[in-house]
């Protein structure tokens, strides 16, 4: 792992104070991206360093000029827009996505565009994984992952329509908040599913990406640490529909379970309700409807730029019925009433945050199997990095929130990072 760079929230505050220059903080930022990453590819675009400085004055918010990278599925219109995809040119787009006028209202400086993955699909981006070599960074927010963990900038949003999140901050040793749904602004971004897809932020710990979350929604979501005033209740699931645990996941919980219990909490063993695995099943539905409409016009005019990976999954989505869609969507509903209720026998739930460590090569961004149920029922998650898999790679664990409960998610997220590395 890269060592520690000063917190976001101490930088920020020695901005505001003076004690820190932005001009020479931006200058560093741009001269580190220099030098890693041609190799590391966390970047399509970056604006020219005389670009970013002149903007420097006109920023005034909490986030002091902060630098942050833009996932490449959103619309901006000082750097080229491609979606991860040939199919469009190196071009700006008219107007900025909404969370790019966020960060910029908060007083965040968009640096750059982060790697995707085709339209935010499966097709592998170039980008390399800088804490597990040889291995995928995950996907489809592989570039805001790894530049946040390669130390490059602070700060950096993704989107989540399966595990596009949690998964790649994972692999990556990165924190990665997936909030509730809605919680951040949709609009400007490259659309594959508008029941699913979901604004994430990357951050170097959980407390930075709480600050971070609260700039950016104005919800009171920084953390100012204090022991919890009762023993936290952790949920841990006894088994899981969708697959086995690994050896890496077992590793990963295992430590996880024991240093939230050195630190006071209390673990409760959980059954999952059958509605999960219906919840589960009604993700791929739903997903697989509405992309195949989100993205029409690229599968019927332009089939041959598409990869196999995406053009095969499109036709598939293309073969799901309305009335298979509208069930989904019911089941999708009747889910989300009832976590309310089943969440209320814990605080928060702990789950392995991906099937295993990065698989290695870069064939395969991986599975979002563990993440995507939590994703059609809203819910707010976080991955907590600072375990391990059975090859010493990152192995990231999910602190699971209750229906818009993204502070108390939060809270029991930065408990689980503070008890990990007192372990």
């Amino acid at each position: 792992m890269k060592p520690r760079a000063p917190s976001a929230i101490a930088t920020a505050a020695q901005l505001a104070d003076g004690k820190l220059d932005a001009t020479t903080l931006l200058t560093e930022t741009f001269a580190r991206i220099d030098a890693v990453d041609a190799t590391l590819g966390a970047f399509t675009a970056r604006l020219p360093l005389s670009t970013a400085l002149s903007q420097l004055p006109a920023l005034k918010g909490p986030l002091q000029g902060l630098p942050v990278a833009v996932k490449d599925i959103f619309d901006t219109r000082e750097l080229p827009t491609r979606y991860g995809s040939t199919l469009y040119p190196a071009e700006p787009a008219r107007f900025d996505a909404a969370i790019v006028s966020t960060i910029r209202r908060a007083g965040g400086l968009v640096i750059g565009k982060s790697s995707t993955t085709e339209f935010a699909f499966l097709n592998p981006t170039a980008t390399l994984n800088p804490n597990a070599p040889g291995r995928t960074p995950g996907g489809s927010s592989a570039g805001s992952a790894a530049a946040v963990a390669a130390g490059l900038v602070p700060f950096a949003i993704g989107t989540q329509t399966g595990g596009s999140v949690i998964r790649p901050a994972s692999y990556c040793g990165v924190t990665g908040f997936k909030p509730s749904f809605g919680l951040l602004p949709t609009p400007g971004l490259k659309c594959f599913s508008w029941s699913l897809d979901t604004v994430g932020l990357f951050a170097a710990s959980v407390p930075e990406a709480a600050w971070f979350a609260e700039a950016l929604s104005g919800q009171a979501l920084a953390l100012a640490y204090a022991p919890p005033a009762k023993p936290w209740v952790v949920g841990v699931p006894d088994a899981y529909p969708w697959a086995e645990l690994s050896p890496s996941a077992r590793q990963a919980m295992e430590a996880g379970v024991l240093a939230l219990k050195a630190a006071g909490a209390q673990i409760k063993a959980v059954t999952l309700p059958g509605w999960i695995q219906q919840a589960f099943d009604a993700q791929d539905v739903i997903q697989g409807y509405e992309v195949w409409r989100s993205l029409a016009r690229e599968v019927d005019e332009h089939p041959e730029a598409l990869s196999d990976i995406l053009r095969n999954y499109l036709l598939a989505g293309s073969k799901v019925t309305p009335a298979a869609y509208e069930a989904a969507q019911r089941t999708a509903a009747q889910s989300r009433q009832a976590c309310t209720e089943w969440f209320s026998q814990f605080d928060v739930l702990m789950t392995p945050s991906a099937p295993d460590e990065a698989p290695a090569g870069y064939g395969s961004t991986g599975t979002a199997i563990f993440n995507r149920v939590w994703t059609l029922l809203g819910v707010p998650c976080v991955n907590v990095a600072g375990a391990t898999g059975v090859n010493g790679f990152p192995m990231g664990l999910q602190i699971i929130g209750a229906p818009h409960a993204d502070r108390t998610c939060l809270q029991a997220a930065d408990f689980l990072e503070r008890a990990l590395k007192a372990s």
